[in-house]
């Protein structure tokens, strides 16, 4: 009897280890997919009273998507149009924000709609400096705007 307990336990274990591999190979792909077209950036995500969500940021001509580091969807969990985003405020993270961002992370506060729409967004310094040049090359003639200036 225990010789096929064991036989059970070495099976459910496999399969077990068979989950976790195929969890972890189509976070990879997704992943990959999500970098594949390039200007994708490891980006945390809060919200006013929220807790900060890690994640990456894309890119696009009028948008910055952003996707759950943790998904399987290929859709962005929130969405910030180029011309409605503003960094308000740039700060050095708390030692607490520190500890789940990263160290060298720079935190920004962003007007991301109209009204009140406020966000924080937590990136590399190098990160930052990609943002910035995005928000900038906004078309001519676009309120694109950074650093507190009014669009």
């Amino acid at each position: 009897m225990s010789g096929a307990l064991a036989f059970d336990a070495a099976w459910l274990f496999a399969g077990f280890l068979i989950l976790v591999v195929l969890l972890a190979a189509g976070i990879t792909v997704r992943r990959y997919l999500l970098e594949r077209g390039g200007g994708t950036v490891e980006c945390g995500l809060r919200v006013p009273g929220g807790s900060w969500r890690l994640g990456v940021a894309a890119y696009q001509p009028d948008e910055l998507r952003w996707y759950e580091i943790f998904g399987f969807l290929l859709r962005p969990r929130q969405i910030f149009s180029r011309r409605t985003v503003a960094v308000i405020d740039r700060r050095q993270p708390t030692s607490e924000e520190a500890a789940s961002l990263g160290e060298g992370a720079v935190v920004l506060e962003c007007r991301v709609a109209e009204g009140d729409g406020i966000v924080e967004l937590a990136m590399s310094d190098a990160a930052f400096t990609g943002f910035l040049a995005w928000l900038e090359a906004a078309p001519p003639g676009s309120p694109g705007s950074y650093l507190g200036q009014a669009s």
